[in-house]
C-alpha cells in the first residue's frame, strides 16, 4: 500500500473494493489502461505493488499502463484476476 495514505479499516477496504468492481463492470468500454489506472488509483497502489499481485512485471504493467504493449488475454486475466473478474467473450 502506498505509503502516503493513512491505513483503512478492513470494512473500508472492503468497501473500496465492491466500489472498484462495480466501476469495472458498469464500464466495459473502458480500455484495460484506463483499468489499471483505476485499479491503482482507487486501491492506492503503485505500479509495482499491483504488478507484483497480478503475478506480471512492472515493465509489463507499466508498458500497459503507456499504451505501449498489446496485452494478452492471459495478461489481462491476471490484472483483472486482482479483483476476482476475468475476461469474457458474450455473444449479443
Amino acid at each position: 500500500m502506498d505509503k502516503r495514505y493513512k491505513p483503512l479499516s478492513l470494512s473500508d477496504q472492503l468497501r473500496i473494493r465492491r466500489e472498484v468492481v462495480e466501476d469495472i463492470l458498469n464500464n466495459p468500454q473502458w480500455p484495460l489502461q484506463q483499468v489499471v489506472q483505476h485499479l491503482k488509483t482507487s486501491l492506492r497502489l503503485t505500479t509495482a505493488e499491483l504488478a507484483k499481485v497480478a503475478g506480471i512485471s512492472a515493465r509489463t504493467l507499466q508498458d500497459i499502463e503507456q499504451g505501449r504493449s498489446q496485452e494478452t488475454v492471459q495478461t489481462m486475466n491476471k490484472i483483472l484476476g486482482v479483483m476476482g473478474l476475468r475476461l469474457g467473450v458474450c455473444k449479443q
